[in-house]
Formats: structure tokens, sequence, C-alpha cells
């Protein structure tokens, strides 16, 4: 943007000389009062540069704005600032209404007021204005200017219109790498992959950029990885932001292998790397490998980032590992990692899935922000610990906090019914979800209700409810806990029915046949349980592994179920052993 004249007086200025290397707000409000005092303040070229310098930062803008109201008549410059001044705190909205003040004003906008206002209609989806915008683009001759035209492609890609964008695109008198680069962004961005490969394989340069964005689109948008390793192989030159798209296309579709040998490639790593494979190994259930990779990127004197240290809460969570989990948490605070909601709702949920009620507690009561999936952790954390009553005693106080809650919050709370045999309240909740607030039940609360029934024995009323609700083809965990509800309460026919479905929507669940083929044998049917078996053999299937972990001296140890492959296996079989003569000799 240019800059209004200015004086030899105020050009020599310290103050603002000062002003431009500010970075605090505090530092700016105490040079504002300076101009003050020193009379300053009227000057054209000093107001800029204050607009400038609290425009800058996105906490300043309500200042800003106060301060641009008591502006008799800005200038362009000054709009300009105010403008991109709204987009880059990302109240988009504002900036527009900004823009639509000033042409009202009467003042004429440059190249850097549409370049502002066209960001903005982009990213707040403003598709009529962003129209508006760019009639007005044409009709004042800005239309001309690429980096105008840069942004009106971009803009209409936002909004999915990439007729429109590549109209604009093939207008172009000239085009410059971020022209190429916008449209295929666009291309990638709604998976047409043929029309962005054209596009690049035209292109009379290439940057890193252009490579990521086509290894991203193969990658994640359309699913062909080897295309996209194809393209990372080609490329001339890597930076790391290439190295963790490849890497990250690898574990998004569980290729875990291949993310980890590429891991082991890459020249340098940064945190985002290490975030990558935390979180994903966490995804796809390597816990214990992810906790691997967070010791090891500590040793590395990596400093972890939001995204890694839940990653490693998580997977402390799921293996059970809460001394570690504990570490981390004392971690964070020693090394002053930001703890925010989403971090300290991680910590809750791992405590609860330890056992650890109180610490869990604690930490809740302590949050000075909570989400709704903080209190739905919580409640989830009660139920599966016992603590059903709780459970239900914080949900009445979400309602009474008026706390927005979602179709989770009432499966938590009906699970946590199920857990501790609360059928009644576990009925009023599910009648209060579907008329009191509204919330049409899925599936998943369906499921839920026919466990709580059917641990209860109400095996008619399960049967109503299938009869009026649900449809034929309901999910397997539905049909899974009626099936079980029939072995524990021997209703044979019911059984049956809930096995032909459970195979119907899950095929190839081994733990149907297995369940179904003990109410057999409970029964006495031999002939039917020998062709239950035939059956899950033909279609070879296996039944599931067990598995299991233990943390021994802040050290995690996996199990699977006849594997003797671990280091200490002859010394546990001799202690199992011992302990077996020690049970016997008992008795």
């Amino acid at each position: 943007m240019t800059l209004p004249s200015r004086s030899h007086l105020v050009l020599k200025n310290p103050l603002l000389s000062l002003l431009q290397r500010s970075k605090s707000t505090s530092q700016i409000l105490q040079i504002h009062a300076q101009l003050i005092t020193n009379s300053l303040i009227s000057d054209a070229f000093a107001v800029s540069r204050l607009v400038a310098a609290l425009t800058s930062n996105a906490l300043n803008m309500s200042y800003a704005d106060t301060l641009f109201a008591q502006i008799p008549n800005p200038h362009t410059f000054i709009w300009n600032s105010m403008i991109r001044g709204h987009v880059q705190s990302l109240n988009f909205e504002e900036a527009f209404r900004v823009f639509d003040r000033m042409r009202k004003s009467g003042v004429v906008g440059d190249n850097h007021s549409y370049t502002f206002v066209i960001k903005a209609c982009g990213l707040m989806m403003g598709v009529g204005e962003g129209r508006e915008v760019h009639g007005e683009v044409v009709k004042r001759g800005f239309d001309e200017d690429l980096f105008v035209r840069n942004c009106l492609v971009g803009m209409y890609c936002r909004f999915g219109e990439l007729a429109l964008a590549r109209i604009v695109f093939d207008e172009f008198c000239e085009r410059d790498l971020v022209s190429w680069n916008t449209m295929i962004n666009g291309y990638v961005g709604v998976g047409e992959m043929g029309k962005a490969r054209e596009l690049f394989d035209e292109m009379p340069e290439r940057d890193v950029v252009s490579w990521t964005m086509m290894i991203e689109g193969y990658g994640k948008k359309v699913g062909c990885v080897s295309r996209a390793r194809e393209l990372f192989n080609e490329m001339p030159e890597r930076d790391i932001v290439a190295w963790n798209s490849m890497i990250d296309v690898y574990a998004g579709v569980g290729d875990m292998d291949n993310a980890n040998e590429l891991f082991r490639l890459m020249p340098e790593r940064n945190v985002i790397t290490w975030s990558i494979m935390i979180d994903r190994n966490v995804r796809h259930g390597n816990s214990k490998a992810a906790l691997d990779l967070f010791r090891e990127m500590l040793c590395e004197g990596v400093i972890p980032d939001k995204v890694s240290v839940v990653g490693a809460v998580q997977a402390c969570a799921q293996l059970g590992a809460l001394d570690q989990g504990r570490w981390i948490h004392i971690y964070m605070g020693k090394s002053k990692i930001g703890t925010d909601v989403v971090v300290q709702t991680a910590l809750v949920d791992m405590y609860m899935k330890c056992g650890c009620v109180d610490e869990a507690s604690a930490l809740f009561d302590s949050m000075s922000e909570r989400s709704v999936v903080s209190w739905n952790v919580m409640i989830v954390g009660l139920g599966i610990n016992g603590f059903g009553e709780s459970a239900l005693k914080l949900f009445h106080q979400m309602e009474a906090l008026g706390v927005v809650m979602d179709d989770l919050t009432f499966l938590g709370v009906l699970s946590a019914c199920n857990h501790s045999g609360l059928v009644t309240e576990g009925l009023q909740i599910f009648d209060k979800m579907r008329h009191s607030y509204g919330i049409e039940p899925k599936e998943e609360h369906y499921s839920c209700l026919v466990d709580l029934l059917g641990r209860a024995g109400q095996l008619h009323k399960i049967q109503d409810i299938i009869a009026t609700h649900l449809p034929e083809h309901s999910n397997a965990a539905l049909w899974g806990s009626l099936l079980a509800a029939c072995r524990t309460h021997r209703n044979l026919s019911l059984a049956e029915m809930s096995s032909e479905r459970l195979l119907d929507v899950k095929a190839d669940d081994s733990g149907a046949y297995v369940l179904l083929s003990n109410i057999y044998a409970e029964e006495g049917r031999w002939e039917d349980v020998l062709s239950t078996r035939k059956l899950f053999s033909d279609r070879g299937m296996e039944k599931e592994i067990g598995t299991s972990a233990i943390e021994v001296d802040a050290g995690v140890h996996e199990f699977f179920n006849n594997d003797r492959s671990h280091c200490l296996i002859e010394e546990i079989r001799s202690v199992v052993w011992n302990l077996s003569k020690t049970m016997v000799s008992s008795l």
C-alpha cells in the first residue's frame, strides 16, 4: 500500500521509527499517547503508521476500530489497513462492511483494497458479495492487475465455482507461479485430479508447493497413493513439507510401514513430522509405537506441540500406561507447554481409562474452559468405572448450566446407565433426548438401549423397539448386544433372528458365529453347533487373537495369544508355573 506524503518533521520523529518496531500492544498505546502529547496525532502520515501498527495484530482490532472512528476523513491507506486487519483477525464480514463504508464515503479504492476484500469474500463464502466486487473490479479496470486476478481465482475456487475460476485464469495476459498454483489447488480441492494434472504438466516452472499439492491431491483426495509416491520420487528437490505430506499420505491409509520408512529416510524432521507419526500410530491402534516415538522425539531435543502431546496422552489411555501418562502431565507443567481445553480433555480421558476417577475429576473441576467433549469424556469415564449415578448427576449439572449437548452426550449417559444397571433412568434419558432436546436417536443410541434392556432381561421391550423404530439392517453393535442378551436369558428363537441380522450387516464377524455356537451348545443342539462351526470354517474365518498390555518400570509390554516372541518369555512362563504350583498346593 502507498503511504501518504509525510512532512520532514514527522519523518524525523523518533516516535514513528519506534512505532514501526513495536510488537506489543502496551508499547503501541504508549506511543499513541506520546503522539497526542506532541501534537502529531493530526498528521496523516503519523495516523497511518499508528493504524497500520495496530491492525497488524488481531488482538488490537477493537482499539483500532475505536481509533478509526475518531479519524475525520480517513484516506485509502487507512481504510486498507482496517480491511486487512479484519481479514487477518478472521473477521471477514466486518472486513467487507468496512470496504462497503469506504465506497459509500466516496473514497476511491486501489488494487490493495480489492485484494483484501476479495480474500474476505472468499473466506466468508460470500458468493454474492464476491461477484459484486468482481464486477466492480472490471468496471474500475483493476482486472488487469495480476494480484487482484490471482485473488479472484482463489475466491472462485473457494466457492467451488471452478468454471468461473478457470475463465478468469484463462483470461490472464500474464501468469506467475501463484496463478498456476491457485488454479491447481482449486482442482485438487474438489478431487478433479485429471484437470489438475493437465495444468501441472503445462506449468512453465514449478516449485515445491506445486508438487506437494499434487501429492496430497492424489494421496488424500482420490486415494491413489501410488501416483502420489511417483510424483514424490520425481521431485527435483524436496523440502520438509513435501516429506511430511508423503508420510501423512501413507499414514492416513494405515500404511505405517512405508510411513516409518520415509520417516527414517528424512534428512531433517520438525515437530510436525513427529506429530504426524505419533497421531497416526494412535489412530491405527499402534499405541506402543506412538509412545516410543514420543520418547525418541524428546531425546532428540524436539519440543512437543499440542498434537504430539495429545497423541502421547491418548496412547497412554489406550494402553492403560498410567505412570507414563502422569509423567507427561508433569512434563507439560515443567516445560510450560500450553494446555488448552483439548489437551486437558485428553488428560481427563487418560485418567478415566486408567481408573483414576479422583484425578480425572480434580482436573476436570480445575478447567477454566470446558467444551462439550470435556463433559462427554467425564460422563463416559464415570460410566465405565461404575459410577453411573455420578454420571447422571453430571448430566443434570450440564442441564442446569445450560451447556449445549450433542448426540454423544446422550450416548455417554445411556452407556453409564447401562454399566450401572439404571434401566429406569436410562429410559427416561432416552425419552428426554427425543422429546425435550429434539435429538433424533442414531443406531448407536438404540444399540445402547437394547444392551440396557437386554441386561435387565426385558427382551419383550427390545422386540417392540425393533418392530417400531429400527430398520431391518441396523448396525452390528445392536444385533451383537441383543445376541449376548439372548444367551444370558436363554432366548433361542430371538438369538437365531439376531444372528441372521448380524451376519447380514457384518458377515465377517467371527464373534457372532462363536456366540451362536455357544448358545446352541448350552441348549444341547449339537448338530446346530457343528453346522455353525462348519459355516465359520467354510468362510475362512478365524477367532480374533487376544491381546493385552502391561506397564512395568515406565515401559509398556504387549502380549498376544500364543505369541512366544517376548524377550522375557521364559522368565514369565517360569513365574506363571511357580504361581500355579503355589495355588494348587494351597487348595
